[in-house]
């Protein structure tokens, strides 16, 4: 076996290692975008990633793991929520929570990568998964820690859900008139409702 050919068998060089892992992450995102979970596999991620499969299994594990890392980045943006709201006066924190994660879905380059992560959690129970442990753990759960009210956890889902329909509506059915509403007017709808799930008795 020559060059490049024997390069791509086996673990790199270190030089090497940081660079292939964010290929290979990058690639996998691409192919969850593209193709969802269930039709992508270990080896077409290492195909595109121009590596060897044992390669992608060596720095992420299972195919669930390689996902889970995938929406542990495309996501990072919305998981930014807690620290956005975290000195917010209690009586605006339902306005700033709204405009903070529609402006996430409103930027083309973070909401390509949301709707193949909603997309495949749709369709796939592993992806699901995924995603609900990620959202629990990273979000909601902080989100919950700054609601000084017994039922926290399920005020946090109750706004987390009115914001995802919304964005699912918005963003993904793009049901009209809301697909093409000023964001401005959305917000103005969407926040009162969010803050009476966060503060109100």
């Amino acid at each position: 076996m020559t060059g490049a050919a024997s390069r791509r068998r086996g673990r790199p060089p270190r030089t090497e290692s940081a660079g292939t892992r964010d290929r290979i992450l990058a690639a996998a995102r691409e192919e969850f975008s593209e193709r969802g979970y269930e039709k992508t596999s270990v080896r077409g991620i290492a195909k595109a990633a121009g590596v060897d499969s044992a390669l992608v299994h060596h720095y992420f594990g299972t195919k669930e793991q390689i996902f889970e890392a995938s929406v542990a980045v495309a996501f990072a943006p919305a998981l930014e929520v807690p620290d956005a709201i975290a000195d917010v006066p209690p009586a605006e924190v339902g306005e700033r929570l709204t405009r903070f994660l529609l402006g996430v879905w409103e930027n083309p380059t973070t909401r390509t990568p949301l709707l193949a992560i909603l997309r495949s959690a749709v369709n796939n129970e592993t992806a699901a998964a995924v995603f609900r442990r990620l959202v629990a753990s990273q979000l909601l759960r902080r989100v919950a820690a700054q609601v000084d009210l017994p039922d926290a956890e399920l005020r946090a889902e109750l706004a987390a859900a009115q914001l995802v329909g919304a964005a699912m509506m918005r963003y993904v059915i793009k049901l009209e008139p809301l697909a093409s509403a000023d964001l401005e007017q959305i917000v103005a709808r969407v926040a009162p409702v969010v803050q009476r799930h966060l503060t109100e008795p």
